[in-house]
């Protein structure tokens, strides 16, 4: 008898689709619940969970990203050092070129004590990784030389990409493998 019970629930269960919730009253004209007419999908910024609508999650910044990726540890230290954490979570947008925790350890000897030692210069050197706007690869590789934050020209053939297109919510992150020291 329980058997016969449980195939005939199963068999009278219904799975709702987002075609389907279109005939669903609570979903028409209802324009918060995400639900799109034309498509048939549910869509835009919100999520209905269980009659509540709560936001989708946002894309961390550059600063966030950089933090959570782990290998960008000392260029974070460095950031926050210069006191550019807040314009690189400001709007944006930013490309940067990040170069990871082995690339500042090829550095001579005592070059990264010194700068962190002398934060104007170490501002100086961290703005030379970053251009205005938000530039993927295939942008970056059809230029020859992009327009810094600091304000020197930086040839793109001196860049050495490791990792392409991390986007953020106010940029993206190009991989580098060195640290870029602009030409004084």
């Amino acid at each position: 008898m329980r058997t016969m019970t449980m195939i005939a629930i199963a068999a009278s269960a219904t799975l709702f689709t987002a075609s389907s919730m279109a005939h669903c009253p609570a979903f028409q004209g209802n324009t918060s619940s995400g639900y799109d007419k034309t498509t048939g999908s549910l869509s835009g910024k919100f999520v209905r969970t269980g009659g509540y609508s709560m936001a989708a999650p946002a894309k961390p910044d550059i600063v966030d990203t950089a933090v959570a990726a782990g290998s960008f540890n000392t260029l974070v230290k460095a950031v926050q050092a210069a006191g550019l954490v807040d314009t690189l979570k400001s709007d944006g947008p930013f490309t940067v070129f990040a170069p990871t925790d082995e690339a500042f350890a090829k550095l001579p000897a005592g070059t990264l004590e010194s700068l962190l030692a002398d934060p104007d210069k170490l501002a100086q050197v961290l703005k030379y990784h970053v251009v205005p706007g938000k530039l993927d690869a295939s942008a970056v590789t059809s230029m020859t030389q992009l327009s810094t934050v600091q304000g020197s020209p930086l040839a793109v053939g001196d860049i050495a990409i490791a990792k392409t297109d991390i986007m953020t919510s106010n940029g993206i992150i190009h991989v580098i493998d060195e640290v870029l020291i602009p030409q004084s």
